[in-house]
Order: C-alpha cells, then structure tokens, then sequence
C-alpha cells in the first residue's frame, strides 16, 4: 500500500478532495465565543457548583459545546498523548497499514478520509480510531509502535474516562436530573478513540478535514494541538473557529444528550478545516451509554 494524497506533501490538492464552493471554509474565519468552564469550582461547595451548573446549563441550550479547564488532568498527560500520536503518523505507511480494515466495528482501525476511498469526495485526514473502555480488555490490540503508544494514550484515555462522569454528572443534574442517574448507565459504556492527524494541504481553502456532523454519543471530549475545529453559530448560521486555549478541552453535546433532553440541549454539529504549513493532531474520545 503506497502513501495517501495527504502523507505525499503534493503541491496540489487531487480533484476528489475539491468540495463544493458553497461548503469551503474561510482562511480567516471568525473567532467563536466559546464558554469557558473552571470545572474545578464543582468542588468548591454548593453555592459555586450551583453557578457552574447553570453554565453549563446555558451551553448546552445554546451552542451544544463548551471548553472545560481545571479539569484535573495533568498536562503532562495531555502533552504525552499527543505527542504519541504525533509519532504513530509518522511511522512508514507500512506500519501503520498493519491496523488498516474495513470492519468498521474492529476494535483498532487505521484508515484515510471517510470510507478510505468509498466517498465520492474525500477528507484531508488520517486516523486511527480504537475501543477504550474497559482499557484492560481493548489495550492489546492498540499499536505498541511508538514504544510508549499503549502508555500515554492509556493514561489518557483512564483519565478522560473519569472525566466523562464528571461531566456527565453536571450535564444530567443541569437538567434537574439527579447526577448519577445517566452516568451509572454510562460507567460500562462504550468509550471510542479517534485519533485524527491532518497533515499540511497545499491549498487548505478548497478541501477539508472533517465534513459538518454532530457526534453520535453522549458526549465527546476533544484534545488538539492547534485550532481547526469550527462549530456552527447557531446566532447567525455562520462556522466560526474555537479559539485555542492552552490546557483546556473541548466538550460536544452528542445526539444521545439531545434525545435524552427532549430536544433541550443541542447537538453541536462541527468540523475540521485545514491550513498549509502545520499538521495538526486532535484526541476524539467519544461516550456513550452501556448496553441494557
């Protein structure tokens, strides 16, 4: 198997990846207003946890995405993480090719835009996507190359895991619900990994990343190493870019939170745009709920 159009450094963009006029992006978008959450002032008694509850109340309601920081996992975790997939994308294709499947419910799958190949139109971007929860039971099939994968995407990934709950926990209780209520069904839940690496594209104004979606989870919690995600505004109807803030994650409202909420919350459809001079790195970690 030789290199995809996006790991050969072409000077152009091949026409399969060429989207519509209508749907291509801005090189100079606009900068969203994202709400900022200190997640750490959950803790701090009921008076500040009650403020954060309605914050988060507010950003689901109105935009379906929010940044959390004091989140509680340590840099050097979110750092590791992406530096370990940094390295995977830049092992020989042949290695990477090991993982490549068309069983899309594989428990490790590498692979190149949406279909590798199927699509009438194709997306700047590999990945690598894997099962993560129950860590013990899915960590054998990840790649042991880099060395260190296993490691520092595990840590992550148990952290992030826990992070979920917490999240979940403000997000069923912003609705009156008790906390526990939806993340007791979510602590055997499915916990997906898409590890997405978009290299530089020659002409980044005519091709994306990602086409517009939602998420189709409960939640998603997203790391990146450099801005590219754009969410839809629904104020104006207009892809406005989330800025990058040092440290903090990003939150997705997934379609099963808006059907549990009646429609209240919002599934925040996004998308992944490009740009010429930099590969950018993002950590997708998707939940759901368990099997009944």
């Amino acid at each position: 198997m030789g290199k995809s159009a996006q790991e050969k450094g072409l000077p152009h963009v091949p026409e399969c990846y060429v989207i519509p006029t209508s749907q291509r992006a801005s090189l100079t978008p606009d900068v969203a207003t994202v709400p900022t959450i200190d997640f750490g002032r959950l803790k701090q008694g009921p008076d500040e946890r009650a403020l954060v509850i309605g914050d988060v109340r507010t950003a689901c309601r109105q935009l379906g995405f929010f940044q959390i920081e004091n989140h509680g996992i340590h840099q050097m975790v979110l750092d590791e993480a992406l530096s370990s997939a940094t390295e995977f994308f830049k092992l020989p294709v042949s290695e990477k090719a090991k993982f490549m499947s068309n069983d899309v419910h594989g428990p490790v799958r590498y692979g190149t835009s949406l279909k590798d190949g199927l699509d009438k139109i194709q997306f700047w971007r590999v990945f690598l996507k894997h099962y993560a929860h129950p860590l013990a039971d899915w960590i054998k099939y990840w790649p042991n190359n880099p060395c260190n994968y296993r490691e520092t995407m595990g840590k992550y990934c148990s952290e992030v895991k826990k992070l979920s709950m917490e999240i979940t926990e403000a997000i069923t209780e912003s609705l009156g619900i008790g906390p526990t209520y939806i993340s007791k069904k979510m602590e055997d839940g499915m916990q997906v990994i898409t590890v997405n690496c978009y290299p530089p594209c020659p002409n980044p104004e005519i091709a994306l990343g990602l086409p517009p979606h939602s998420d189709y989870s409960c939640l998603t919690i997203l790391l990146q190493s450099s801005p590219g995600l754009e969410i839809m505004h629904s104020g104006d109807n207009k892809w406005k870019q989330v800025p990058q803030l040092h440290g903090a994650l990003q939150v997705h409202v997934g379609d099963h939170f808006e059907v549990l909420s009646n429609g209240l919350y919002k599934s925040g459809v996004h998308r992944a745009t490009l740009n010429s001079d930099r590969t950018r790195i993002s950590i997708a970690s998707l939940h759901s709920l368990g099997l009944e």
